[in-house]
């Protein structure tokens, strides 16, 4: 356990909707609820947020927030970095995904070398640029930063000066040169894009294991193909968003879609991949209790961190 560190990151600035950095803590009283001591077995190191930004206004309409934005990742980044240099696994439970690109930009400079797989398990792909996207949220473009894709091929907006300077900033945190290669990039449970984003996944191979495959192949069968895609890497992260849980579940998330996930699937899932032993870090995000009645999402939440945690102890 001592190998373990949870860090909590409650950003939440590059989401559409308000609340998801409350997300952390719904988790927390989810833990009480099941009577679980899970929180006290860590000493979580919490990330420094940009909120505040929020209140701000925001002056980038193609890259919502990206001054704020751009604090969080170097943030996690610093975080991550450091912990991956103590050889320490780190447990991230994060706000908007976005934050996620902090952590590959991490996990690569600790180990520079090392070549760097990343498992996405998300109902969208999060490949969109301040030049495609049709909302501006910048949790939409975690991938786009960290393998330095801008898809001017696909262009619909034309952001401002100042934000594209952001947006180069943002991809040179930790390094000039890309974090992953797209081709290292497995999907599971993708099933909201956009057609920029169809472009890019088709344009690099990027394998999606839809939903109806997962039912098809087995859990096991998917957790094993996934990690055969990426056996040329010599690290591989996983990013699990919770709306890749089917809309009935995943209420209390800004972008619910629906033929996802059952929580049991999302638990078996992560408990398979976390075994693997190039696995150096694991990711929940995008909880937002605000959007919910009963802590439902927190719940189901809970239950694929604490699993997932547990097979991680016991494949250490």
């Amino acid at each position: 356990m001592r190998k373990i560190k949870l860090i909590e990151v409650r950003s939440e600035i590059a989401a559409g909707t308000r609340g998801a950095s409350l997300g952390v803590d719904a988790m927390k009283i989810a833990s009480l609820d099941k009577k679980s001591d899970f929180f006290t077995r860590f000493d979580p190191i919490n990330v420094p947020d940009a909120n505040n930004f929020l209140w701000k206004g925001n002056k980038h309409p193609h890259a919502k927030y990206i001054d704020g934005v751009y604090q969080v990742l170097k943030n996690v980044y610093s975080t991550v970095e450091s912990l991956r240099l103590e050889k320490k696994f780190p447990i991230i439970l994060a706000g908007d995904h976005s934050t996620a690109a902090g952590t590959i930009m991490g996990i690569k400079a600790a180990h520079p070398e090392k070549r760097l797989g990343v498992i996405w398990i998300d109902a969208h792909a999060d490949l969109h640029t301040p030049y495609t996207t049709p909302s501006g949220n910048m949790h939409g473009m975690p991938l786009a930063m960290t393998a330095h894709l801008d898809n001017r091929e696909c262009q619909v907006n034309h952001p401002a000066a100042e934000t594209i300077a952001y947006w180069e900033k943002i991809k040179n945190i930790g390094g000039e040169s890309p974090k992953i290669d797209p081709k290292d990039i497995v999907f599971i449970s993708v099933r909201d894009t956009e057609k920029p984003e169809d472009y890019l996944i088709q344009k690099y191979g990027i394998k999606n294991f839809k939903t109806s495959e997962v039912r098809d192949l087995g859990v096991s069968k998917v957790a094993q193909e996934a990690l055969e895609i990426l056996k040329d890497c010599d690290q591989i992260y996983i990013s699990f968003d919770v709306d890749s849980m089917d809309s009935s579940i995943s209420v209390g998330t800004g972008t619910p879609v629906p033929d996802g996930l059952t929580v049991e699937e999302a638990i078996q899932l992560n408990a398979e991949l976390i075994k693997d032993k190039r696995v150096c870090c694991w990711e929940i995000v995008e909880v937002n209790p605000t959007l919910d009645t009963e802590n439902t999402m927190a719940e189901a939440a809970f239950e694929v961190l604490e699993a997932t945690t547990k097979s991680l102890v016991e494949n250490f």
